[in-house]
């Protein structure tokens, strides 16, 4: 069973975009039963909050279901339940090692890490281009099913 949290700064946008991408992506390959996969914020700004009217255009753009998704923040305990955790961008990641302390085990990176052409995914709630956004996350989502398949 593999463990993955997709984060970003509110986890409105990018983050449960990524979560409900890689989980069709798992589907459709018939792989439900060996993953377990979640998103969360590095900040407080959007906690509670459903996903953005942007993101939900464009998941049913492209028929990717979702369910009531609610932001929530990072934890420590994510830390120690989950087996990746994947920042959208640099300060992502910087921001989600200050609030759990050290990444020892290496757990924390971008998702287009995984990809041949590692960079910062944009925030769409600054470039309104969910579209843009999309193309990435689905880069990084099949980058990463391909990484944990070898």
């Amino acid at each position: 069973m593999k463990k993955i949290l997709f984060v970003c700064l509110g986890n409105i946008c990018r983050s449960p975009m990524a979560e409900f991408v890689f989980k069709d992506l798992v589907k459709k390959n018939g792989m439900e039963d060996e993953f377990i996969i979640d998103s969360a914020a590095t900040s407080y700004e959007e906690i509670g909050n459903g996903i953005h009217i942007g993101t939900r255009k464009q998941l049913d753009k492209e028929h990717i279901e979702y369910d009531n998704h609610r932001a929530r923040r990072v934890t420590v305990e994510d830390y120690q339940n989950f087996d990746y955790i994947l920042g959208m961008e640099s300060r992502n990641v910087r921001d989600i090692i200050r609030i759990i302390g050290s990444d020892n085990e290496n757990k924390v990176c971008r998702l287009l890490d995984f990809s041949n052409n590692p960079r910062d995914i944009a925030d769409p709630w600054y470039t309104n281009n969910f579209e843009v956004t999309y193309d990435d996350i689905v880069e990084g989502c099949n980058a990463l099913l391909k990484f944990l398949l070898k």
